[in-house]
């Protein structure tokens, strides 16, 4: 088998963010032949126009497309704001529907986790990128799920839990046997 890539999408900007660490956790449970790369540009993004949307969009529009396209499979790492998506994200996906029908996520094995402060993990958020996605053209698969509650962490790194490690490998091992 040969070496595959999952991009990941982190749906919070902050540096220090728990959905980011659990982000680092999936590179760092990554099967052998699995390389996770985290994208860290969506917060360049301009809010989507269809102005523009043109041949020659934004850099770092292009820069985003182009590092969904050149991945296997994508994994979205997000928090649950206001019980939906985070903007950043939400914009992303915007982006990323685009060309309809032709887009760099069209087809796409994706899958949805992250962890919030709620006593659910972001379960509302979870559904609704998926739902977003999906209608952007991935090819979501809705059987991996992990909602995490941030308490659940217990203040310690995600990978420093062999529970969410594990859970992470099993996670990447799904997403990346879906076919390309």
């Amino acid at each position: 088998m040969g070496r595959l890539t999952v991009l990941t999408l982190v749906g919070s900007l902050r540096a220090a963010s728990i959905n980011r660490q659990l982000a680092e956790a999936a590179a760092h449970a990554a099967p052998d032949h699995v390389d996770v790369v985290t994208y860290n540009g969506l917060g360049d993004i301009p809010f989507y126009n269809e102005d523009l949307d043109t041949d020659n969009p934004p850099p770092a529009v292009g820069a985003l497309r182009a590092a969904v396209a050149d991945a296997d499979a994508v994994l979205i790492v997000t928090p649950e704001y206001n019980g939906t998506i985070p903007a950043v994200l939400k914009n992303g996906i915007d982006w990323l529907s685009r060309p309809y029908g032709n887009s760099a996520v069209s087809d796409k094995p994706l899958a949805v986790v992250g962890t919030a402060m709620g006593r659910f993990g972001g379960v509302w958020a979870h559904d609704d990128t998926r739902k977003s996605f999906g209608i952007a053209g991935a090819r979501v698969v809705d059987s991996i799920t992990l909602s995490l509650p941030v308490a659940a962490l217990d203040g310690k790194h995600p990978r420093e839990s062999a529970e969410v490690v594990g859970s992470l490998r099993e996670i990447l091992t799904e997403l990346v046997a879906q076919p390309h």
